[in-house]
């Protein structure tokens, strides 16, 4: 069975714009349209995959060396030193630089991408085969503490929010890479981020907890008046990973009409919490059946990390998302749960969310 025969997929969180915006070439959009060699996405490989759209997100990187974060990762235990908070001064322009990079991919698409900014046109862009694309901040550094930058970010396009990634941020504490660990690691969110999370309810922009700490997790769910979202986690039961969400955690998205997005980082998937790709698709069904029996049928759905982990040597990239599906179809997922983990909750809740 092919891409088009399956329900199409709207994801929690990709990096592809880290990834093009590190090309350090002006026409880096271009290769993301026309296709390239390496990476997770880009547009013909989306198009092979029955990707139909999601978060793209606007991360400020740390100065980290990537091969010993992958090298610790690698251990039985670790617990990886986080690199320092990131200057406002220094993160806007970055994110500005990744909107732009966003923008131009929407402007010379000739139709094909879309920057959503309602769920209706959400639901529009896969009624017409058009690339679904949410504007989407990892980390706040680029918002500054008088919101001066979520204005400027808002009227681009700007509708979900992750106060912080893993480091620290004027706004909330992130978990570390630690395993085997509780995400409860630290303080809750400073008066700063009780405000971040009042001003996004009043402008109706998505409060993404992936990577939040718990006591930050337990702040938001007493503040927020919408329901819970977490773009990119698992099951801490299952992987007892920092960035994995706790049985508790699960409930209260649960009881609050929540999502979240299932992660394909291999780290947050195996027992052993290893990042290695040697990973078999049946560890992600696994995380499936335990999300599903905790938060119901309604509250799951993907949220891949493409462009920003090691992804199981199953899937390699969006265009193997085929693999996927079928395992879940063989595993016993029926035509309406495939619908409803693919996009349809996405759909939903984001409705309930930005409004129609």
């Amino acid at each position: 069975m092919n891409a088009n025969q399956l329900p199409l997929i709207f994801d929690g969180h990709n990096d592809v714009l880290l990834k093009l915006l590190n090309m350090n070439d002006e026409n880096a959009h271009r290769k993301f349209l026309d296709g390239y060699d390496g990476g997770h996405l880009d547009l013909p490989r989306i198009k092979k995959g029955g990707f139909g759209g999601g978060f793209f997100a606007i991360y400020i990187p740390s100065d980290m060396d990537l091969k010993s974060l992958m090298a610790q990762m690698s251990e039985p235990e670790y617990d990886v030193e986080l690199p320092e908070e990131i200057a406002f001064v220094t993160a806007l322009p970055i994110a500005v630089a990744k909107a732009a990079i966003l923008a131009k991919i929407e402007r010379e698409s000739n139709g094909a991408v879309k920057i959503c900014t309602t769920s209706a046109e959400l639901r529009q862009c896969f009624e017409t085969d058009t690339l679904a694309v949410i504007m989407h901040v990892e980390g706040a550094e680029a918002i500054g503490e008088d919101f001066s930058g979520l204005e400027v970010l808002y009227r681009a396009g700007l509708r979900s929010i992750g106060p912080v990634w893993s480091r620290p941020t004027r706004f909330g504490h992130g978990v570390p890479f630690r395993f085997p660990a509780s995400p409860d690691t630290g303080p809750g969110l400073p008066d700063l981020g009780k405000e971040l999370v009042r001003v996004c309810n009043r402008f109706r922009i998505v409060i993404d907890m992936a990577h939040l700490n718990e006591a930050g997790f337990w702040d938001v769910a007493g503040l927020s008046d919408a329901p819970l979202i977490v773009t990119h986690s698992n099951a801490h039961a299952l992987c007892p990973l920092t960035r994995n969400l706790t049985d508790r955690q699960l409930a209260a998205i649960r009881d609050s009409g929540g999502v979240v997005g299932l992660n394909f980082a291999t780290s947050s998937l195996r027992s052993d919490g290893q990042s290695s790709t040697d990973t078999p698709i049946e560890e992600m069904l696994r995380h499936f059946d335990y999300l599903i029996e905790h938060l119901g049928i309604d509250g799951v759905a993907f949220g891949s990390d493409f462009d920003g982990a090691a992804i199981s040597d199953e899937i390699v990239d969006v265009s193997g998302l085929p693999a996927l599906r079928e395992k879940m179809r063989q595993h016993g997922y029926d035509e309406a749960t495939m619908k409803k983990l693919c996009h349809e909750n996405w759909f939903d809740v984001l409705e309930r969310t930005f409004g129609a």
